[in-house]
């Protein structure tokens, strides 16, 4: 007895000697529950921001920090919404992303609610919806919760981690504690390293623009219950900051590399087979006049830009009768230096007038 009381001592002096309480400690391997033993990047490139004008990396970064700072932006898991034509919240040029369930309802996500939140799960028509933003990307993809993987079998939800990959928001699933790249919806650390989630269609445009297109929208209402100012925007000037090639997180060294297009350019990025020649992504950037794009591609892929800031991907087949038919294309919408990390070591295709 004497002896295993002896222990226990020891043990409790080394754990105040290390900053931390046996409560603290975690199972080998893993790390406030993230199996940091599994990898895809490497822990040293995902950093924290700790909010104090500082950052730490996942490598560095101790049990009790990594908890302290989970959900420090909040995620929206019960959405409130209202309808878009009542809504006295919105201006014209308030972008959003937009997304249309299977059932045709329309749905609106103001990025200044999105700028404080970052993350929504919800369910839309039988769909378990993660809408995703990062404001230092200015990236706004959605993604179906549900993976096609062996290791999870069930829906996702998620969380904020209050670290960056890439400059880019690291999301963390509350089933199994992996970290999500946001613009890539791929895991780079822990039990679903490797995984992906799949990408839904959506579009990022101003507010009247969506309107238009969807009058019976509903949008996020500005009363979430968490007390926040959704009129205030943060990132006003931060493309400037960008094109300065001053971002405040780490970014692989080929991010500003391509400069075909100026660092802060938004642009619609999406899979496709260009030309004959597979290409992973194919990209069209957003200008400020409404035109239609056809992709030579397989199948054959529109980009409609509405001269509103934004833009879809439609797949368009013509039927034996001749008529023309279309559908919703998965697509992601981000700044040009986020989508150059994305592809890093492969040549992004730019496709335009």
């Amino acid at each position: 007895m004497r002896s295993l009381l002896a222990l226990a001592a020891v043990l409790g002096l080394l754990a105040a000697a290390c900053g931390s309480s046996p409560a603290e400690l975690s199972e080998p391997g893993r790390k406030a529950g993230v199996n940091i033993a599994v990898a895809d990047v490497p822990l040293s490139e995902v950093v924290f921001d700790t909010f104090d004008g500082g950052s730490i990396t996942l490598e560095e970064a101790s049990e009790s920090r990594i908890e302290s700072l989970l959900d420090a932006i909040p995620p929206i898991d019960e959405p409130r919404y209202e309808p878009g034509a009542t809504s006295t919240d919105m201006a014209a040029d308030d972008l959003v992303v937009g997304f249309v369930g299977r059932d045709g309802s329309a749905w609106a996500y103001p990025h200044r609610i999105l700028n404080l939140h970052e993350i929504v799960n919800d369910d839309i028509a039988g769909v378990p919806v993660l809408v995703t933003y990062c404001p230092l990307c200015r990236s706004g993809v959605v993604f179906d919760r549900r993976i096609d993987d062996l290791r999870h079998d069930g829906v996702l939800t998620f969380g904020n981690t209050s670290a960056l990959y890439e400059n880019d928001l690291v999301l963390v699933d509350r089933q199994t504690n992996s970290y999500w790249w946001q613009l890539a919806g791929r895991s780079i650390v822990g039990d679903l390293s490797g995984a992906e989630l799949p990408v839904l269609p959506s579009v990022t445009t101003s507010w009247e623009q969506w309107l238009v297109d969807h009058p019976q929208t509903q949008v996020l209402a500005h009363d979430q219950g968490f007390g926040r100012d959704y009129q205030r925007d943060s990132f006003t000037n931060y493309a400037d900051r960008v094109d300065a090639k001053n971002v405040p997180f780490p970014i692989g060294p080929g991010a500003f590399d391509d400069e075909r297009l100026s660092p802060s350019t938004r642009v619609i990025g999406f899979e496709a087979t260009v030309d004959g020649t597979s290409v992973p992504h194919a990209v069209a950037v957003l200008i400020n006049e409404p035109i239609e794009i056809v992709v030579d591609a397989d199948p054959v892929l529109v980009v409609r830009l509405d001269g509103n800031g934004g833009g879809e991907v439609l797949e368009r087949t013509i039927g034996d009768d001749g008529a023309v038919s279309e559908v919703a294309y998965p697509s992601r919408s981000a700044f040009w230096f986020a989508y150059v990390a994305l592809h890093e070591g492969t040549r992004v295709e730019l496709v335009g007038p």
